[in-house]
């Protein structure tokens, strides 16, 4: 049996991520804010401290913030958050728990961006950044870990139906969207968690710093 980390999984994309592991089989570690904050490096380095003789297969790191400004309106404090939670901490829990994988010459790894780390919008700039910085993350170590069958991804979804997207996006707003998706449709979360599975799986022996959008043609048009 394969042990997953997973971050994020307590809502969205990440809860379904989490839900397919677990039907798959899966022994999967996915801690809550109290036992991991991605927003404090010393909680995530007593994280791998308290951690650091589990057996890790798999990590997806899927936990992320989002805050939406125009440039001039963007504030050091939410700019030094994102980046803190969306690269930081990947990074850091990728470097606490790389060294079993090397040492079995073993591990998979899917970091889960967007869209808008591929094409962007108004008020995404900070966003945008932190997403083309895992981006970075994801391309050096597909190079520096391969010699060691270490596979490393980014996922890239669009508009995807998660809870958050309902509360923040209203039906006509929807709709306009949707005529702008090839497929006519948001996906549903646990098509994002088929590709992170394949990704994670055994199956995967060839696909590595990848940037795979899956967003039903969005960013095709």
């Amino acid at each position: 049996m394969q042990n997953v980390l997973i971050t994020g999984a307590g809502r969205g994309i990440g809860k379904a991520i989490y839900e397919k592991f677990t039907s798959e089989g899966y022994s999967v570690v996915a801690p809550t804010r109290e036992q991991l904050d991605l927003s404090d490096s010393s909680s995530i380095d007593n994280f791998v401290e308290k951690n650091k003789d589990m057996h890790i297969d798999v990590i997806v790191n899927c936990a992320g913030i989002n805050p939406i400004a125009y440039i001039e309106d963007i504030e050091d404090a939410d700019f030094d958050m994102t980046m803190q939670v969306n690269i930081k901490a990947p990074l850091k829990l990728i470097q606490g728990f790389v060294g079993g994988m090397k040492s079995r010459c073993y591990g998979r790894i899917v970091n889960i961006s967007s869209i808008w780390g591929v094409v962007s919008k108004e008020k995404r700039t900070t966003y945008s950044i932190s997403k083309n910085g895992i981006h970075g993350i994801t391309n050096a170590l597909a190079v520096e870990l391969g010699e060691y069958n270490i596979l490393i991804n980014s996922v890239c979804p669009g508009f995807t139906n998660t809870e958050l997207t309902l509360q923040n996006i209203s039906p006509v707003e929807t709709a306009k969207l949707c005529e702008q998706i090839p497929l006519g449709r948001f996906a549903q979360p646990s098509e994002i968690a088929e590709l992170v599975l394949f990704l994670c799986s055994s199956k995967n022996t060839y696909i590595t710093g990848q940037k795979i959008v899956i967003d039903g043609g969005f960013v095709a048009k």
